[in-house]
């Protein structure tokens, strides 16, 4: 059943007030696929109530694991028994985080089938970077039509060094290098808030890990793990998103429960484009008295510009004065929300992995669709800027990525409404 929601958008002159962010999917996804290395019952709090969220939840059960939720933000996992090795098709196409059950399967059954996993169409994001890691942990790679089998007798820790700084890689390396017998030292390995914390997790667990957060992670294997209580980080990129927000609509806005040095690239871009800003501890105000200036905009892994906020920073560049370059090192195919943009009256002209973006006064209201996810929060983000009526279709895909986001919005000022359609059987 496909769910053919959309939304209802119109222009607003300024969004103002506050908006605490949920729980981060990023980090939620890879911890709830690491307690699978429990075998007993751990409790997550701060968990986003999302599509991805569930769509994890199912996979982890068709492994044997079993969910409860005390409330929408709350979920225990009890993986005491795992005792299925194959996640099936119907499953996994929904989820490109799916392939992070991977790891920790391997480490605890020994084995482990996938079908190769869904997800946003942005790029071809190869998993060859998972596989040649648990190859070099001793693991038998055998790959199918359609699906990937792993499999070892044991893992033995070794030095790997990622060919590129891969979150998903490094996520599903250090998953299995938990358990593998000795010393394993990841080389280039991603620095992402989000590795941090998985990493927190599994020491909280019982593992070994240190510098977790930098390009290289040692991890030193260990036999068991128990069951935990641990709270997800905030999300990064919603708070970024709510960020823009403000600047798109010159608005005033403070965005709360979130750790700013996660932020800090985006910080520093709207800064340089005269966004005013003040950071606290847990919190940052954003205020945009007047529209901003272009300036050029280069995707990097962390700590450099997120690719994740790429999308949203493009519809603020349709708005700003002058002329800024967005250029996309991290996925080949993260422009698509560029003809959407151009149906609102955007200049944009995209030259490789290079986006011209001429900023004009005003953008139209129009019927868009959404391709991914975070180029649905950027039409989000036109709409509310838009003269006029703007419609936004296969909101399907922001649902993955962000919890409630129409509310939140509304509780700024938006006028934005879901259209609810029933499911198409």
């Amino acid at each position: 059943m496909e769910n053919k929601d959309f939304f209802i958008i119109k222009k607003c002159d300024g969004l103002r007030g506050e908006v605490s962010v949920s729980g981060c999917k990023n980090a939620a996804l890879p911890i709830m696929a690491a307690t699978i290395l429990s075998g007993g019952k751990t409790t997550l709090k701060n968990v986003p109530d999302l599509t991805d969220v569930r769509n994890m939840c199912e996979i982890l059960g068709c492994f044997g694991a079993k969910i409860t939720s005390t409330n929408k933000n709350e979920i225990t996992i009890d993986t005491e028994k795992i005792y299925h090795t194959i996640a099936p098709y119907d499953l996994t196409c929904k989820l490109r985080g799916s392939f992070l059950v991977m790891g920790p399967m391997l480490a605890r059954m020994k084995k482990v089938r996938l079908s190769l996993p869904g997800g946003c169409p942005i790029g071809a994001r190869p998993v060859d970077l998972h596989l040649k890691g648990f190859a070099a942990l001793g693991a038998t790679i055998t790959k199918g039509s359609g699906f990937v089998e792993v499999k070892c007798d044991e893992l033995i820790g070794t030095k790997i060094y990622l060919d590129f700084p891969s979150v998903g890689a490094t996520e599903n390396i250090l998953m299995a290098a938990v358990a593998a017998k000795g010393k394993t030292t990841i080389e280039n390995a991603a620095a992402e808030p989000e590795i941090a914390d998985l990493a927190n997790f599994l020491n909280k667990m019982g593992a070994k890990i240190s510098g977790a957060g930098t390009d290289t992670i040692t991890i030193q294997g260990v036999e068991k793990f128990k069951g935990v209580k641990y709270s997800i980080m905030p999300d990064r990129i919603e708070a970024g998103t709510f960020m823009i927000a403000s600047a798109i609509t010159t608005g005033d806005i403070v965005i709360k429960d979130i750790v700013p040095e996660h932020v800090k690239p985006l910080t520093a871009k709207l800064l340089e484009m005269g966004a005013d800003i003040e950071i606290n501890a847990n919190s940052i105000r954003v205020c945009a008295q007047r529209p901003c200036s272009a300036k050029d905009v280069k995707t990097l892994p962390f700590p450099g510009f997120p690719t994740d906020m790429q999308a949203q920073m493009m519809s603020l560049l349709t708005l700003s004065k002058g002329t800024g370059i967005v250029t996309e090192t991290i996925f080949e195919n993260r422009f698509m929300h560029v003809g959407e943009l151009c149906r609102m009256g955007a200049q944009i002209k995209v030259e490789g992995h290079c986006a011209i973006v001429e900023g004009k006064r005003s953008l139209s209201g129009a019927k868009v669709s959404a391709s991914d996810l975070r180029a649905g929060a950027a039409l989000v983000l036109a709409g509310l800027a838009a003269k006029g009526e703007t419609q936004v279709y296969d909101i399907r895909h922001i649902d993955r990525g962000y919890e409630n986001l129409d509310v939140k919005l509304q509780n700024l000022g938006a006028v934005i409404e879901r259209i609810e359609r029933a499911p198409l059987q």
